[in-house]
Parts: structure tokens; C-alpha cells; sequence
């Protein structure tokens, strides 16, 4: 039976609110396997997670411990304002939630590029550094992803500058923003908005040919 849709794998730096994100830039041990509940007729959800060192942190209890890790719970609102609470709101159920160094980790399933806009748009909303890290497409034999994202190739500003020019429609045919307007949104000069476009897109190019070649 054929399907479509697409695997996504995104991270999300140090979200306000957010628990596991907040101990993992505490601790050098990152948080695994991340799960919760919330039954419907209160508005408090209950967060699992799973570390292998001892954390100090009384607003969490360890419930169960291996010797080589230990699972801590903890209660926090269920507002819909979380990271994952947003991704799910937009029905594609988390498959894997891990943190490390303050930054969330997530994986889902979408069924089409639209809904992957919809919840990238609506995290931005709310939270700062959200990155797609890859889409893989449903049935590539391979398991290439579609996109990937080396952000070690492109500065901070670099990567604002690329993503405010796409979001903002700079690169379609007719253009839906000039240069200039994009600069002034940035707070830049004209001169430094075209130089680092035109460097993080030789950045791209670059890691293009790099994987075609090998």
C-alpha cells in the first residue's frame, strides 16, 4: 500500500516554561524519552522523563530508577502552550522528545508540507530558535532526506537573514518582498543583507554538491 507524508525531526532552543529543556542546560546528561498525559477534564498534565545522572531539582520525583537511569515525573499545565502540546494540537502525535544542552529535540510524522508551515509558524509565535533539521518523504527507498540542515555551516545571522527572506516570499517568482524591505525588518544596511543571503546560500550550495559528489 503506497503512503505519503513526511518524518520531521526539529529542535527548538531553550523554550521558555519547559522543564526537561530548562534541567538539560543544568545537567551534561541529556533527558530522554519524554512523554505525558492529560486527561480531559483537568487542566494539569503529568511529564515523565528519563536521565542517568541524579537530578536536584524539587519540583520533580524520581518514580523509578534501573541503576543506570531514572525516571523523574513532574505536573505542569495544560494550557496548550507548550512546545509539544502545539505540534499535537495540529494532530501529528510526537514519536520521540529528547533534550540536550537546554535545546528540545522532536520527531513526528506530517502528512504534508503545509501542516509542517502551519507548526513551524505557530512555535515561532511563541518561541525563539526554531529549526527544521530534516524532512524525510514516505517511500524514498533510500531514506535520504529531503532537507538537512547543517547549522554549524551558517552563523546566527546568517540563518535569520535565509529564513526571513523565505518566509517572507523573497525567492518566489514574482517576489513578494524586495531587498530593502527585508533589511529594514532585520534593523541591517541593504549591503549587509545581501552579503550574508549570498553567503549563507554558497553555504548551501556548498553542502549541496558536497553530498552529490559523495
Amino acid at each position: 500500500m503506497s503512503t505519503s507524508g513526511l518524518q520531521v525531526a526539529m529542535t527548538v532552543d531553550a523554550p521558555q516554561g519547559c522543564r526537561p529543556a530548562a534541567l538539560s542546560a543544568e545537567n551534561e546528561d541529556s533527558i530522554e524519552s519524554i512523554t505525558w498525559s492529560s486527561p480531559g477534564d483537568t487542566d494539569t498534565a503529568t511529564e515523565e522523563f528519563g536521565a542517568s545522572s541524579e537530578l536536584d531539582d524539587g519540583g520533580v520525583s524520581p518514580v523509578f530508577g534501573t541503576g543506570s537511569s531514572t525516571r523523574y515525573r513532574f505536573e505542569r499545565d495544560a494550557d496548550g502552550t507548550c512546545v509539544c502540546e502545539i505540534v499535537e494540537h495540529a494532530d501529528c502525535p510526537l514519536t520521540d522528545v529528547r533534550a540536550e544542552h537546554g535545546q528540545l529535540h522532536l520527531t513526528f510524522y506530517a502528512p504534508n508540507v503545509e501542516t509542517v508551515r502551519t507548526i513551524v509558524s505557530d512555535l515561532r509565535e511563541r518561541y525563539d530558535g526554531v529549526h527544521l533539521q530534516h524532512l524525510r518523504q514516505s517511500g524514498d527507498p533510500d531514506g535520504e532526506a529531503l532537507v538537512v540542515v547543517d547549522k554549524s555551516r551558517l552563523t546566527d545571522r546568517q540563518q535569520e537573514v535565509l529564513e526571513t527572506a523565505y518566509e517572507e516570499g523573497y525567492f518566489e517568482h514574482p517576489k513578494e518582498a524586495n531587498a530593502s524591505e527585508l533589511a529594514d525588518q532585520l534593523d541591517i544596511s541593504l549591503s549587509t543583507f545581501t552579503e550574508h543571503l549570498a553567503i549563507a546560500q554558497s553555504k548551501l550550495l556548498d553542502a549541496l554538491v558536497d553530498d552529490a559528489a559523495r
